[in-house]
């Protein structure tokens, strides 16, 4: 993204960068920056590869989510089919395909980009993009060897009123059935 002329006196500078942590899946950095009034300050962030996410929709405009455990909130939840881009340069739309397939065992014959989100920009640069797919022919769920999923049909309406509701409340969900559910249900 660009930035205006009018906002770049909010620009922070990188002066330094340092690993502080290498896992599986993140990368956390500890950057020194210099600030639009010239002071110093430390920020902290995960860097992240990026992933896809995917909302699957039946004919009689029911939807298919996943619930699993979330070991970081401690519970399980009800969500989109989704995942991490596996290498770099991978096309999202393919890494969406992918866990369409693996978490619900579905695959379709249309598929459609929604948005792309940045899902926490205070401490970290992942973004989802996420999409939609009709046409869709049933087949075996095969997740990943640590995961274990169980795969769930509703309404597109329930889906909307557990957004609302906050019964759903995983991010990347909650704006794809909102987008979803605008296309779906204000056609022009």
């Amino acid at each position: 993204m660009l930035i205006d002329n009018e906002d770049k006196n909010l620009v922070e500078k990188k002066i330094s960068s340092e690993p502080v942590f290498d896992g599986v899946l993140l990368h956390v950095r500890r950057d020194e920056v210099e600030l639009p009034n010239g002071n110093k300050s430390v920020r902290e962030w995960i860097q992240h590869p990026g992933a896809s996410a995917i909302i699957p929709l039946l004919p009689d405009n029911q939807i298919i989510l996943v619930r699993q455990f979330r070991y970081p909130v401690g519970q399980v939840t009800l969500e989109v089919p989704a995942g991490k881009l596996d290498k770099v340069g991978e096309d999202p739309i393919e890494c969406a395909k992918r866990e369409l397939s693996e978490e619900t065992g579905y695959t379709a014959g249309k598929y459609w980009k929604l948005t792309t989100i940045a899902t926490t920009v205070g401490f970290t640069n992942e973004y989802i993009h996420l999409y939609a797919a009709t046409d869709l022919t049933p087949g075996k769920i095969h997740p990943d060897s640590d995961e274990f999923i169980n795969v769930v049909k509703l309404p597109l309406t329930a889906a909307l009123q557990m957004v609302e509701s906050g019964k759903i409340f995983d991010a990347k969900s909650a704006v794809s059935i909102l987008l979803l559910a605008k296309q779906v249900f204000h056609k022009k």
